[in-house]
């Protein structure tokens, strides 16, 4: 028997997908989640920076602001007009809330309503992915990153929905600092509730660690991941009962804080399971949710050495080179150093 679209997956409303904007969900469960402050909505302008041509950081956005003479402006004016488009765009009240932040919490990493910029961490230091420490750290950070895009089109955002275009369903455009960690990907895993019940857990990063090849650590995963749902999500979850939640453990594996919720939707990941496996776990009404982990490095979607999201780096250089020009005067740029790189080298 063929499964259609509406068997698989509840059905795709705007209020649906709203329900899962990071402003919805946090106030009830910040008690339970990393400590982050939302600002909302964003301006035009912002908007316009996020989806404008190019990777550069707005001027002023440094920590400390970067400072300047007039002769040292007329002198950029000078030699770098190319560079114009980047210094139009200017957010000191954004750029001040951002400091407050992380004034407040150490240390920051953003997201928007829906996407976080995790295929862009390569831009900042390897041994503190995404930790942004100040204004320009979160503006490289969302300029780089191809997933964030997501949260700026309607078309986007509602994909898979039916509404009238002329009157398009509510949205705000809404930028979420949140307290950075260095978080252990061993202890991170996605849960999938269908019809009021959880019904599978899947590890998020997909590496192989041998510690939870163990019987009893499974079993302390399911029994601690299930009590948290019940006692902390269930009752207090406020919209339709299908969704995803995003949890990193205690490393004794008792507790749990919440990253993030999302959709019960094909733009949902579903890591190790399809949703396919998912719907016919459901029909089993088990006790229990279904654990999926990696079993052993030779597994079929383990992670080997490439980095993750790899199609998306481009060397550092490239981003120096790519403030403010179209995507002509870049490819031209672009090659003219590398071909002074070969002849210093030659």
């Amino acid at each position: 028997m063929s499964l259609d679209h509406c068997d698989i997956f509840p059905l795709q409303t705007p209020d649906y997908l709203l329900s899962f904007q990071f402003s919805s969900w946090y106030p009830i469960f910040s008690s339970i989640s990393i400590k982050s402050t939302v600002i909302r909505p964003l301006d035009q302008p912002f908007k316009e920076y996020l989806d404008s041509d190019g990777i550069f950081v707005p001027e002023g956005s440094e920590n400390p602001p970067a400072e300047s003479s007039i002769s040292d402006q007329e002198d950029e004016d000078d030699n770098d007009d190319d560079a114009a488009v980047g210094r139009s765009f200017f957010f000191p009240d954004l750029d001040e809330r951002i400091r407050q932040a992380i004034k407040e919490y150490g240390a920051i990493f953003p997201k928007l309503i829906f996407s976080s910029p995790k295929d862009a961490a390569w831009v900042l230091p390897p041994s503190s992915p995404l930790k942004c420490t100040s204004p320009s750290d979160v503006y490289i950070l969302l300029k780089s990153s191809d997933f964030v895009s997501h949260d700026l089109s309607i078309d986007t955002i509602f994909e898979g929905c039916q509404y009238d275009p002329l009157n398009p369903p509510p949205y705000q455009l809404e930028l979420v600092l949140r307290k950075w960690y260095p978080i252990d990907r061993s202890r991170e895993f996605r849960c999938f509730v269908r019809d009021g019940c959880l019904i599978g857990i899947t590890q998020r990063d997909t590496n192989f660690y041998d510690f939870m090849n163990e019987p009893k650590t499974q079993s302390k995963i399911v029994e601690t991941l299930q009590r948290f749902w019940k006692d902390k999500i269930k009752s207090k979850w406020h919209g339709q009962q299908d969704y995803v939640f995003d949890v990193l453990m205690t490393r004794d594996l008792s507790r749990g804080h919440v990253l993030d919720f999302n959709p019960y939707a094909p733009r949902t990941d579903p890591l190790l399971f399809t949703y396919e496996e998912l719907l016919s776990v459901s029909t089993r009404e088990l006790s229990t949710p279904e654990l999926r982990i990696i079993d052993s490095p030779l597994h079929p979607v383990a992670s080997r050495n490439a980095p993750a999201h790899q199609h998306n780096m481009v060397p550092i250089e490239a981003l120096a080179l790519s403030s403010g020009r179209d995507i002509n005067d870049f490819s031209d740029l672009w090659n003219k150093e590398i071909q002074r790189s070969m002849n210093d080298d030659a």
